[in-house]
């Protein structure tokens, strides 16, 4: 009778790329494209509405700035990047990996009230802030009527 050794992190991990799977699709490796439907991970995202912007708070630790896409066209403010695997000179005796790494794809609808010009970013830390104005309401005004 042969003795084998449980491993819970082997079947966790897994489990955890079995989630991944269902619920993101297959891989950009897997099928040669990185549409949405093959992101290889998604990033985390707050949204905020005030009265006169949106504020989106995109978590992005050890992603490089400059490598973030961000485009408005059409009121479809879309995100895009990839998030490099970090390399190890030799192979871990164990890994449980929680975080993504390889591309990622968000798109999110804007109201038609936005001021496309006006969007900014920044990154904080890690953290990727989009300023989103919203367009200046008509206010009504009094005329006085000349006499």
């Amino acid at each position: 009778m042969a003795i084998m050794r449980y491993e819970p992190f082997d079947a966790m991990n897994e489990l955890q790329d079995r989630f991944n799977r269902l619920f993101h699709g297959l891989a950009a490796d897997d099928r040669g494209d990185t549409s949405a439907a093959t992101a290889d991970w998604i990033p985390a995202v707050d949204i905020q509405e005030f009265g006169d912007r949106f504020l989106l708070y995109v978590d992005l630790p050890g992603v490089n700035p400059d490598s973030v896409e961000l485009t408005l066209d059409n009121g479809v403010l879309t995100l895009g990047g990839e998030r490099e695997k970090i390399a190890h000179e030799d192979a871990p005796v164990r890994e449980r990996r929680e975080r993504g790494f390889g591309r990622f794809h968000r798109q999110f609808i804007l109201p038609e009230t936005v001021d496309a010009d006006g969007v900014k970013a920044t990154d904080r830390n890690g953290v990727l802030v989009v300023e989103i104005p919203k367009q200046a309401k008509a206010q009504p005004r009094r005329i006085k009527v000349a006499a």
